[in-house]
């Protein structure tokens, strides 16, 4: 699969957060559920993944990637946040074709290419 044809079929913004973050994390994910169209996932209070900290998930279509993720730059309230798309292939979607908002955490890419590698 060459680069120019890779489709995004959707996004996940990974929000991070610790026992003293937990009410801005709180807020942020009230936000984002009053204002968008977007899929909550679960709260993960401890490391799940290649997480490497507590996190939930926010998934949301490509159309509503300009209206999400500019909201995220200006209300994460301080918070790290993954945002990355939907291809196919988790490794570079984790890695390459990341962005992140605030500090880049250090990934279990390891625990991904695991996974990759069974399912292929």
């Amino acid at each position: 699969m060459t680069e120019d044809s890779i489709k995004i079929i959707g996004f996940h913004a990974h929000v991070y957060f610790d026992t003293t973050s937990y009410e801005a994390a709180a807020r942020v994910r009230e936000g984002l559920d009053a204002r968008f169209d977007v899929r909550l996932g679960r709260w993960h209070e401890n490391p799940i993944g290649p997480h490497p900290k507590g996190m939930y998930q926010v998934a949301f279509a490509p159309e509503q990637f300009a209206k999400v993720v500019p909201w995220l730059m200006l209300n994460r309230e301080g918070l790290d946040i993954l945002v990355h798309p939907e291809t196919g292939d988790d490794v570079k979607d984790h890695t390459e074709h990341a962005l992140w908002l605030g500090e880049k955490l250090e990934l279990n890419i390891e625990f991904l290419r695991a996974i990759s590698a069974r399912t292929a």
